[in-house]
């Protein structure tokens, strides 16, 4: 079964599509390779609910304040799905804005501020460390270790309240029962919202259609298994949802197609695991020296984060299921080998 898109073009920015009852679709652009974020207005009463925030730029703000004008009541509550800055950047504009109040987990919320504030393991001289214990080096460290905070400059400020979402809540928006589902691995506890009754998930950036989820190993967790963690998220919702779900992403469009979808990001994963697994077959091999297994193409400083963070975690991923094992250099430096030939997997 393939993907189906009932909907071939996004909205025109500052504008919105009706997606299912009472759901808008929004789309805001992005300063990145990845270029836009998909967002949510939720009718809700004589008001609206809003799902994430956008990337804190003026062009951003300026589509905003198309929007609001245009809305027929206020925003009265902000879901942020996760803290990374296009889903959190603008939250405390917003509020400001709107009077909305937040709404999140509390791993989402407690990791925003410690990222901001540089602390706990997370921020960029913690990050910096890591990525020099996992073999990077020379210049491509040095542009870590001098960019400062990357995500303060992203996400100006952050709110100092908020109210929790944990796994199994529901929120009644405009009459509708809307489930909280956790899911992890791409960030702490990252959420997404179903409705049973209109058939829909707001999915975030657990489930996308075309590209697959950046899945990080954070500083302060050195030795999570966050792949395996994603992976058992994505098959616990292809289980639970029907078939016919619209799923509706934080990046790219809308679909059908739950199981499909999770079959092949499964099966992605595994090719990816199976090809650290032959590199390291001869040599010990650092995470910094497999990037360009896992990412046939040159890299910047942004995206030499993301790889850094996805090679570690596929890298713990195997290591923890027997498949390499792991040893540190005089130097300091992780490496990975693969003694034997792989167990087999069910």
């Amino acid at each position: 079964m393939s993907l189906v898109y009932p909907y071939a073009e996004p909205p025109a920015p500052g504008t919105r599509i009706e997606v299912a009852p009472g759901i808008f679709w929004l789309r805001m652009p992005l300063p990145f390779q990845l270029d836009h974020i998909n967002l949510w207005l939720l009718r809700d009463g004589a008001g609206w609910t809003l799902v994430d925030t956008g990337f804190a730029d003026d062009s951003v703000r300026g589509l905003w304040e198309q929007i609001l004008a245009d809305l027929d009541g206020p925003v009265t509550r902000l879901v942020a799905t996760h803290f990374h800055p296009d889903h959190l950047g603008l939250a405390t504009w917003l509020q400001a804005r709107t009077g909305a109040e937040l709404l999140m987990s509390s791993g989402e919320f407690l990791t925003a501020h410690a990222v901001w504030h540089d602390v706990g393991g997370h921020g960029a001289r913690f990050m910096s460390e890591q990525f020099r214990q996992h073999g990077l080096h020379g210049e491509r460290l040095e542009k870590f270790s001098t960019r400062g905070s990357g995500y303060r400059r992203a996400v100006p400020a952050l709110p100092d309240h908020y109210q929790r979402l944990k796994a199994g809540d529901d929120l009644q928006i405009d009459g509708n029962r809307w489930e909280i589902i956790i899911g992890y691995g791409h960030s702490p506890e990252h959420v997404a919202l179903y409705c049973a009754e209109l058939d829909v998930l707001i999915s975030g950036d657990m489930l996308l259609p075309r590209i697959s989820t950046n899945i990080s190993v954070f500083a302060a967790t050195p030795d999570a298994d966050a792949l395996r963690w994603y992976l058992d998220s994505l098959t616990q919702m292809a289980q639970r949802l029907p078939a016919q779900t619209l799923v509706l992403p934080s990046h790219g469009l809308p679909f059908a197609g739950v199981q499909p979808r999770v079959a092949a990001l499964h099966e992605h994963h595994q090719e990816r695991l199976h090809a650290l697994e032959d590199s390291c077959i001869q040599a010990p091999q650092s995470a910094a020296e497999l990037l360009e297994v896992l990412f046939n193409r040159p890299l910047d400083t942004h995206q030499t984060m993301f790889a850094m963070g996805e090679a570690i975690a596929h890298l713990n991923y195997l290591e923890q299921a027997g498949r390499l094992s792991r040893s540190t250099d005089a130097d300091g430096v992780i490496r990975y080998s693969r003694a034997q030939p792989p167990s087999v997997e069910h």
